[in-house]
């Protein structure tokens, strides 16, 4: 049974790695960086709830007139 000839992998792994290095800065470098981002307001709408459309009274049982 031959031996396993490991003698180019180091070679082999150094390319891969330099390869992917190139592809990864090629991709990064075609995208467009704002160069100072700011952030955007956004006014929330104001939404009414439901007990604010209409009118209501809560009595206290002390405040109520005593019979």
């Amino acid at each position: 049974m031959p031996q396993l000839d490991t003698s180019t992998w180091l070679i082999t792994i150094m390319s891969m790695i330099l390869t992917l290095f190139i592809v990864f800065q090629l991709k990064i470098s075609t995208h467009l960086y704002l160069t100072n981002p700011e952030f955007k307001l956004m006014a929330k709408p104001k939404q009414p709830s439901p007990w604010e459309k209409k009118w209501t009274k809560i009595y206290s049982p002390l405040s109520l007139p005593l019979q």
